[in-house]
C-alpha cells in the first residue's frame, strides 16, 4: 500500500488542505484530509486526471504538414481529408505504434490520463495478412505509455450517403459491417482494468442505416458508442438531401441514443437539433483546436449547456495536445461568436472550474468509466501540479482552475499518475526519450506522404 501526501489536493467536494491518500491496487483506498504530514514529503496540488474523448493517433505525423496554401487557393476540410488519406494509406502496424506511443506520452504529460482512440484503420498497408495488428499496435503504446485506454473500433464502408462503394483511398480501410464485427468480438475480450473496449460507426455519410443499426445494436449492451456528426456544411446539406433530415435529427428520429453515445463535433445543429441531443444523454465531443484548424465552425456551446448538455473534449488530430488548451479555445471561440465574456459559467461563477468539471464527467461517460474524482474506490490517475509555479502564483481555491485554462503558460504538471503508476515524474514521461526516438525514426521513413 502506498500513501501521498498533498497540500492541497481537489476533492468532489473541492480544494482541500493537507491530504493524505492511501492507494492499493491502482486505487485510491483512503481519503483523508487535515492531516498532519509529520517528516512526510508533501506532493503540491493533486487533483483528477482528464480523458481525451476523441483521438486519431496517426495523425499525430501529420501536425504542422498541412499548412501549406494549395494552389486552387480552396483549402478547407475536404482537401485535407486527402493529405490525411494519403498519410492513413502508408502507417503501417509498427509505425502507428511509434506514433501512438509519441503522442499518448505528450498526452499524459498535458494532463489526460485516459484517452479514447477512435481508430479506423483496422489493415497494415505492409501486411495483407496480418490481422488485428492495428489493434495491438494501439495497445501496445497505450501499454508503453501507461495511459489508460478505451479502444473505439469504427466502422467505414462507404464513400458517401449516394456512394456506396469506398474511394480508392478509403479502401484500404474500408470494410464490410460483418468484417468489421468479427473484429469486436475478437478485441472485445481484452478488456482489462486498465483497457476498455467501446464501437462505433465512423459518421452517417461513411456507414450505411443497415450497418449503423447492427453496431449500435451491440452497443445496446451499454459499452461507450460513438460516431462523428455534422462536423462539416457539406455533410448537412448531403444528409438533408438522401434522408430528408438533418444529421442529428435523423439519428435522434431513428436510434435509441442513451448516455453511453458520444457524438463527435455535432458543429452544425439547428435550435430543435441543440435542446434534443441535451436531452438523450448522449455527449457532445468537441475537439476545439483541431475544428479551428480544420474550419469546421463553432459549436452552439451556451444553447447546448442552458438545454442540459453533457460535454466532453478531445485532440483528435493532435494539432494541439492540451486539454486546458482546448478548453480555452472553446470558450474563446463562444466569446468571439456572442461579444460577451464567461460564456460557460452557468453552474459555477468561474468559467475555468465549470468547463473543468463538466468535461471530466463528460469525457468519464464518453470514456466508460465512471466519473470519480479523488474519492475512496476511484481509480489513482492523479495529476500534481508544482504549487511554486509562476502560473499558479497569487491564486486561490476559487480561482486555481481558471489559471490553468486562461493563462496560457507552460502547464505546471509536475507528476502524472495512472493506475496507481507514475508516468510523468519531474515534469517529464519517464520513457519519453524513447518515444521521441521512435517517433523521429518513423517519420523519417513515411517522407513524402506527410
Amino acid at each position: 500500500m502506498t500513501a501521498l501526501f498533498a497540500r492541497k489536493a481537489l476533492l468532489p467536494g473541492g480544494w482541500t488542505d493537507n491530504v493524505r491518500l492511501t492507494l492499493d491496487g491502482g486505487r485510491i483506498k483512503t481519503v483523508d484530509s487535515g492531516v498532519d504530514f509529520g517528516d512526510e514529503e508533501a506532493l503540491g496540488y493533486l487533483m483528477p486526471g482528464l480523458c481525451n474523448a476523441h483521438s486519431h493517433a496517426f495523425q499525430r505525423a501529420l501536425a504542422g504538414h498541412t499548412e501549406q496554401r494549395s494552389p486552387s487557393g480552396r483549402d478547407n476540410f475536404w482537401s485535407w481529408r486527402e493529405r490525411m488519406y494519403e498519410l492513413a494509406g502508408r502507417v503501417s502496424a509498427e509505425a502507428l505504434t511509434a506514433i501512438a506511443r509519441q503522442a499518448y506520452c505528450e498526452m499524459l504529460r498535458s494532463g489526460y490520463t485516459s484517452v479514447a482512440e477512435f481508430h479506423y484503420l483496422h489493415r497494415d498497408p505492409t501486411d495483407s495478412d496480418a490481422t488485428d495488428t492495428m489493434f495491438e499496435a494501439i495497445a501496445t503504446a497505450a501499454r508503453d505509455s501507461g495511459i489508460r485506454l478505451t479502444y473505439v473500433p469504427v466502422h467505414y464502408e462507404r464513400a458517401g450517403f449516394e456512394d456506396p462503394e469506398p474511394t480508392s483511398r478509403q479502401a484500404t480501410f474500408a470494410m464490410s459491417v460483418n468484417e468489421f464485427l468479427r473484429h469486436f468480438e475478437r478485441v472485445a475480450p481484452r478488456s482489462s482494468d486498465t483497457l476498455t473496449i467501446g464501437i462505433g460507426a465512423h459518421s452517417l455519410r461513411a456507414v450505411s442505416r443497415e450497418s449503423l443499426e447492427r453496431i449500435a445494436e451491440v452497443a445496446a449492451t451499454g459499452i461507450p458508442m460513438h460516431l462523428h456528426i455534422a462536423e462539416q456544411q457539406r455533410e448537412v446539406r448531403q444528409c438533408f438531401t438522401s434522408y430528408g433530415r438533418r444529421p442529428v435529427r435523423w439519428l435522434l428520429e431513428n436510434f435509441d441514443v442513451q448516455d453511453n453515445w458520444s457524438l463527435v463535433h455535432a458543429t452544425h445543429m439547428d435550435d430543435e437539433e441543440i435542446v434534443a441531443l441535451a436531452k438523450s444523454g448522449a455527449v457532445a465531443v468537441l475537439c476545439p483546436s483541431t475544428e479551428a484548424n480544420l474550419g469546421d465552425g463553432l459549436f452552439p456551446l451556451h444553447s447546448y449547456l442552458t438545454a442540459g448538455g453533457r460535454i466532453a473534449i478531445g485532440s483528435d488530430s493532435h494539432i494541439s495536445i492540451n486539454p486546458f488548451e482546448e478548453l480555452r479555445w472553446l470558450e474563446y471561440g463562444q466569446r468571439l461568436v456572442s461579444h460577451s465574456r464567461n460564456v460557460a459559467s452557468l453552474r459555477e461563477s468561474h468559467v475555468g472550474s465549470e468547463l473543468f468539471l463538466r468535461v471530466r464527467e463528460g469525457g468519464a461517460l464518453a470514456c466508460g468509466q465512471p466519473a470519480a474524482g479523488i474519492e475512496a474506490g476511484a481509480p489513482a490517475d492523479i495529476l500534481v501540479l508544482n504549487d511554486d509555479d509562476p502560473m499558479l502564483a497569487g491564486h486561490s481555491d476559487d480561482s486555481r482552475l481558471d489559471a490553468l485554462v486562461f493563462s496560457g503558460y507552460p502547464l505546471p504538471v509536475e507528476r502524472v499518475m495512472v493506475d496507481g503508476k507514475w508516468c510523468v515524474v519531474d515534469a517529464m514521461h519517464i520513457d519519453r526519450d524513447l518515444a521521441r526516438t521512435e517517433f523521429a525514426a518513423t517519420l523519417e521513413t513515411l517522407g513524402d506522404s506527410l
